[in-house]
Parts: structure tokens; C-alpha cells; sequence
């Protein structure tokens, strides 16, 4: 059973599918290293692939899906963190009862480390970081998804946090 719109091509359901087959984990990853929390991540991805599948048969450009993705993950990543809610928390943020990675894996602890800086990064500098070095995408794209001019993510103050 489909939920394919009135008026829609077709293969419209069937190249979305597919999309998300081979994009959403990658897209999940991006959202944990926005975000630090597995759980949220899988939130960030669902109202992302909801909003594209929305606006599916509007893109033109599927060549630019990746980057068209990536922009909807770090505006609903920002949206999220602006709710009031998220600024309630049920237990203490380094709580035994939050999720940490097992101690079997190999190189746990640089990741923990890396995590944790990330996570006193603002959201914006957390975001140029994660764009940049994570998705490996050019300042100027970066720029570009942020709404801002290609000094900013160059810039010097990238490295505080605030």
C-alpha cells in the first residue's frame, strides 16, 4: 500500500525508497554527530526524510539530493534545539542511566573526548564542524547551507565555543 499523491509520476514512491535506502544511515550518522544522542539523531532523521518526501516531487536537482538533505537535517537539528523541552532534562546530562558506548570497543575513548568537545560547541559551530570535516563539504557550501558568508566558517572565532 503506497502513499502516493494524486498527480504524482510514476516510480515517484519507488525513487524515494530508494533514496532513503541508500542515504538514511549516513544521514543518522550526521544527525548523532550534530546532536550526541542516538535517539534524537533518529527523530532529526525521521522529520528529515518526512519533509523530503513532502517536497519529493518538487526537486528538480537529484544530483544536489545529498546537500538538499543535509540543509532540512541541520534546520530541523536547530528548530529541535530551540523547542523548550529540550532544555528539560529528566536525568543529569552525565547520568549513568544516558546511553555510553561499551568499553569493548576500540577507540571508544578518543570518541568520547571528541563527542564531548563537540557537545560545548554551540550549535552553529558544532554545525560548520560537522558539514565541514564530517560531510566533507567546500566552506562555500557550508556557507551556503548556514546563510552566511564563507568568511564565517574560515573564521577565528569558529574555534571558541559560545
Amino acid at each position: 500500500m503506497g502513499f502516493l499523491r494524486h498527480g504524482s509520476p510514476p516510480g515517484y514512491e519507488d525513487d524515494f525508497v530508494a533514496y532513503y535506502a541508500a542515504r538514511g544511515d549516513m544521514l543518522r550518522n550526521t544527525a548523532y554527530v550534530l546532536c550526541g544522542d542516538w535517539h534524537l539523531a533518529e527523530d532529526l532523521t525521521q522529520t528529515t526524510f518526512t519533509k523530503l518526501y513532502r517536497a519529493w516531487r518538487r526537486v528538480e536537482r537529484h544530483d544536489a539530493l545529498d546537500q538538499y538533505a543535509r540543509r532540512m537535517l541541520l534546520r530541523a537539528f536547530l528548530d529541535e534545539r530551540r523547542r523548550p523541552w529540550r532544555r528539560e532534562f529528566s536525568t543529569v546530562p552525565d547520568s549513568t542511566a544516558l546511553d555510553t558506548v561499551s568499553d569493548g570497543d576500540q577507540g571508544s575513548e578518543e570518541r568520547m573526548v571528541l563527542r564531548t568537545a563537540l557537545l560545548r560547541l554551540s550549535r552553529r559551530h558544532r554545525a560548520v564542524l560537522v558539514l565541514r570535516f564530517w560531510a566533507d563539504l567546500p566552506v562555500e557550501q557550508v556557507a551556503e547551507i548556514l546563510g552566511c558568508s564563507t568568511g564565517t566558517p574560515k573564521g577565528r572565532k569558529l574555534l571558541r565555543s559560545g
